[in-house]
């Protein structure tokens, strides 16, 4: 597992998910002001990347349908320190146990496509949902962690598209 090191000044990270080769400008003026985006995966093309440094600096995690060539040195999951906070970063949820989120204030996915932020043995889930192709009748989402004093809040952005 990747390990970084990173810290903001503003507190405020961006947070994406699942967009399988779409860009949409919706998600890049959502994520505008993010000082980090934080890609969980589901990637599609490099291009997405390239979009998304144009906002801001960007950690990204493969998911299982980043496969190609451009993609084989993104790593899997992350382990972040952010601000003295530890970040989770893993594609689908549904693959950790709960050891791994041991130490750890939040983890972000991906993969259902599902947006959501849940605390549960005080740990905050965040699934930014969605922002390529819509899937089903699930809402195009991204997300926003921000960071006050000793909290992390999360919250989830409709793009409304």
């Amino acid at each position: 597992m990747a390990k970084k090191k990173l810290a903001v000044q503003s507190g405020k990270i961006g947070l994406i998910a699942d967009t399988h080769g779409l860009m949409r400008p919706e998600a890049l003026a959502a994520l505008k002001g993010s000082e980090i985006i934080i890609h969980a995966g589901d990637i599609g093309k490099a291009e997405v990347i390239e979009a998304l440094k144009t906002v801001a600096p960007v950690i990204a995690i493969r998911g299982n349908n980043d496969r190609d060539s451009w993609a084989k040195q993104i790593p899997d999951l992350l382990d972040l320190e952010i601000n003295g906070a530890r970040i989770y970063v893993i594609h689908n949820v549904n693959e950790m146990d709960s050891a791994s989120a041991s130490g750890f204030q939040a983890v972000v996915s991906g993969h259902s496509h599902k947006p959501g932020v849940i605390t549960q043995d005080d740990i905050l889930f965040i699934n930014p949902g969605s922002a390529g192709p819509r899937r089903f009748k699930l809402p195009v989402t991204v997300g926003k962690l921000l960071f006050v004093r000793d909290t992390i809040k999360a919250r989830i952005v409709n793009l409304n598209v």
